[in-house]
């Protein structure tokens, strides 16, 4: 468990070396704040509606006409005078605009609609895990890591041998897009003020923050019930698959894969399951936090199988926590 102070020093650290410009070439274009950045990203670039997004209609010609507030709808559509539900969804201002064009010069002769935004809700990002509001966030300007943590009110605290400290594993902690892990170091971004970790975030993204306490084994992959453990003294590699149903008829026993430790630096241990059920080999003794991967092919080196094995990590923990502990938030 990092404590607050070491938060704090890590910031400080990295506050003054922005002050007398001495960060690495790496951080020399990155930033606290995605405010301002040197440049969009692609969803930037193409900013798409969707719902819950408010826009504000009126025809160039009759400013009379002047609808403010209009929520786009749950179903994805808006209406605006004599067009009706229209699909706004997937769709740019731009675009919706020159929709809206076309349905109304069935009324008018050459409209021009107006379409201001008053506000962007439609996209999302998540922060789960050990942070004091968990749950679901509107990306409704340009947001890094670090504001993000800031808006969730920050990672949560509790009390050890009399001192505060962050009950977050920031080693096992990680940030998901599209389906895959970021490579994105939490302990250098918050314990060494490393801003080049400090990366913007983009619609549906989620941000994981394990709890230290958590004392969890993940059996992954080719195993009848892919999922978490709570840990137990004395806890082996076989009780694991065992509890978690057995192997699956494609698993290949005689390499198993464990991955311990940060999973920026993991430490593997190649194991084979079939001789330790034969009680040709001693069983393995398992850790907290400790993920056992049964592939469904033979492999030679562990690193054939690591980014599998930290994927389906990844995945069961978004699975586990957005679908108990994501709650919407403004």
């Amino acid at each position: 468990m990092k404590t607050n102070l070491r938060l704090k020093i890590g910031l400080a650290a990295l506050a003054i070396a922005l002050a007398v410009g001495n960060l690495s070439a790496a951080d020399e274009t990155a930033t606290l704040s995605a405010s301002s950045p040197a440049k969009r990203a692609k969803w930037q670039e193409r900013l798409t509606l969707g719902p819950g997004d408010v826009l504000s209609f009126s025809l160039f010609e009759a400013p009379e006409s002047k609808r403010d507030d209009v929520a786009v709808g749950p179903d994805g559509r808006v209406s605006f005078m004599q067009a009706q539900d229209v699909v706004a969804t997937g769709l740019t201002i731009d675009e919706l605009r020159a929709k809206l064009d076309t349905e109304l010069a069935k009324y008018h002769r050459n409209p021009r609609t107006i379409i201001t935004p008053s506000a962007i809700r439609s996209k999302k990002y998540y922060v789960l895990g050990a942070v004091t509001q968990k749950g679901v966030f509107s990306l409704d300007r340009p947001t890094t890591v670090i504001e993000a943590l800031a808006k969730a009110g920050g990672l949560e605290t509790g009390m050890y041998e009399r001192s505060t400290v962050e009950t977050a594993d920031l080693s096992h902690s990680f940030i998901v897009r599209q389906g895959k892990r970021l490579p994105v170091d939490f302990e250098k971004l918050f314990q060494q003020g490393e801003l080049a970790q400090n990366i913007a975030l983009e619609p549906d993204d989620y941000l994981y923050f394990p709890s230290s306490s958590q004392n969890e084994i993940f059996v992954l992959g080719e195993v009848a019930a892919p999922g978490a453990l709570g840990f137990k003294p004395n806890a082996s590699i076989i009780a694991a698959i065992t509890e978690r149903g057995g192997f699956s008829d494609r698993a290949y026993r005689q390499r198993v894969l464990v991955v311990r430790g940060s999973l920026n630096k993991p430490e593997t241990f190649v194991l084979n399951a079939k001789e330790m059920l034969a009680a040709k080999t001693p069983n393995f003794r398992l850790q907290p936090k400790d993920i056992v991967y049964v592939a469904a092919r033979p492999w030679i080196k562990a690193e054939e199988l690591l980014e599998g094995a930290t994927s389906s990590f990844v995945q069961a923990a978004v699975v586990t926590w957005t679908g108990i502990h994501a709650t919407p938030r403004p």
